[in-house]
């Protein structure tokens, strides 16, 4: 077995430079999101074409995780920058409140509906993924006021799970780490363990008259990428109904294809009532994230006399980031790279699962285009990912335990062969 160890990440191309005067390098003045804050090492990224990503010394990396779980059509597309383009210059940005409204939002709207399992849907946009499920939760807990149902107030979440960092999000996320220091989190929130149906029949049982509704990411994602207990979506979305309560998916990264469908209520035939997206919509080239509301939660709120809904992001609507939506969505689809991440999905997953050793690496945990790689004990991610830079590949290190890929669709067998072959190579070198 690998002896762990405490790894220090040795840096690359941190970009700094000299106090005037003095010899001392100044840090840099951006606060990196999700980093300790005292970091000073970083490996500078320059420029991306298709599943590649490039340092400022010129060295290329593929992206194992699609940057951060979202680029899908790959990077450098000159389609998206003159999609993105023409829309600035015709229409840079302008709101959406109450009555004014914009072609792109329109039209990015009637195209994400149609993809969606509900009929007659509508979206909400927001800036993120973040923003979207703060969306989803007020949503849920008005359409049950204004239905006269005001003691609904509840809202079920799972351990691990991550919803991101606002503080909805924080709340719901099921990873301790994210509630340290913030102070007391939103009150009417329960967690069960995520594939504990029998859990979350017991909360229904005792609180099933006020749960709003149950938040759940078809596939657990950014703890570690973990696939559901078979049933167990559709048992949630049983006791939902029985209960009156809401059903909410998190699919900020399992929509638009990662697992080989639009959606991942889709890939498992399971509906809910609202739907978070955010991430491979646009493939990151711009941000934009949002709600997919079914009729169930419309027809309370588009009925109930004199209603205002009082939600709203400055950006949500933005013109130039639906455009970039629209030709996102159009690659994605014209490519067929629904299929692809199937083919994607096999590859890398028969590659990875060749590795499992039971002594290095003792398990893949995987769906579609993405990935969980579990390490044995002894095994520091944090030393994986150093390795696999060393070799040209970008992946992510998750808790004590994992190393995550979910690269573009848009990656080449050879690319796909190349993150085997340096996962290999790496926890080699991490047992030497």
């Amino acid at each position: 077995m690998c002896q762990r160890t405490k790894q220090v990440w040795p840096g690359r191309g941190f970009l700094s430079a000299p106090i005037p005067g003095s010899d001392v390098m100044a840090k840099s003045a951006f606060l990196h999101p999700t980093t300790p804050p005292a970091e000073d090492q970083f490996l500078t990224i320059v420029r991306g074409e298709g599943a590649l990503v490039f340092g400022d010394d010129g060295k290329a990396y593929v992206d194992g995780m699609a940057s951060l779980w979202y680029c899908t059509i790959g990077h450098g597309r000159q389609e998206m920058a003159d999609a993105i383009s023409r829309q600035i210059t015709t229409l840079d940005a302008f709101h959406t409140f109450e009555r004014y409204t914009n072609p792109p939002v329109e039209e990015a709207a009637a195209r994400i509906a149609a993809l969606s399992p509900f009929d007659d849907p509508r979206v909400f946009f927001t800036g993120s993924g973040s923003e979207a499920v703060e969306t989803a939760i007020k949503l849920a807990r008005i359409t049950h006021s204004l239905a006269g149902d005001t003691d609904r107030k509840i809202i079920v979440s799972r351990v691990p799970s991550y919803h991101g960092v606002a503080f909805a999000g924080t709340t719901l996320t099921g990873l301790p780490a994210f509630h340290e220091h913030v102070g007391p989190l939103l009150p009417d929130v329960l967690r069960v363990p995520h594939d504990d149906l029998a859990a979350l029949e017991e909360v229904f049982a005792t609180s099933g008259d006020r749960i709003a509704a149950v938040i759940a990411e078809p596939v657990v994602g950014a703890p570690g990428v973990y696939p559901p207990a078979p049933g167990y979506l559709e048992g949630a979305r049983r006791l939902c109904d029985e209960h009156g309560a809401l059903l909410i998916f998190d699919e900020v990264i399992t929509g638009f294809g990662r697992l080989g469908t639009w959606f991942g209520a889709i890939h498992y035939g399971v509906t809910p009532d609202l739907i978070t997206f955010a991430k491979g919509v646009t493939s990151g080239y711009l941000p934009l994230g949002g709600v997919v509301v079914s009729r169930r939660v419309l027809d309370v709120l588009e009925n109930a006399p004199g209603y205002f809904l009082r939600h709203g992001h400055t950006y949500s609507g933005h013109p130039t980031v639906c455009a970039a939506a629209l030709a996102n969505l159009a690659i994605v689809e014209r490519e067929g790279l629904l299929e692809r991440a199937k083919h994607v999905g096999q590859r890398l997953g028969d590659g990875l699962s060749g590795l499992i050793d039971g002594d290095r690496i003792v398990e893949v945990r995987a769906v579609g285009a993405m990935f969980g790689v579990g390490l044995a004990d002894g095994l520091d991610p944090i030393r994986i990912r150093e390795e696999l830079i060393d070799r040209g590949v970008i992946a992510r290190p998750i808790g004590t335990s994992t190393v995550a890929f979910c690269p573009p669709l848009v990656i080449t067998d050879e690319h796909i062969d190349q993150c085997v072959s340096a996962l290999e190579e790496a926890v080699t070198a991490a047992c030497g």
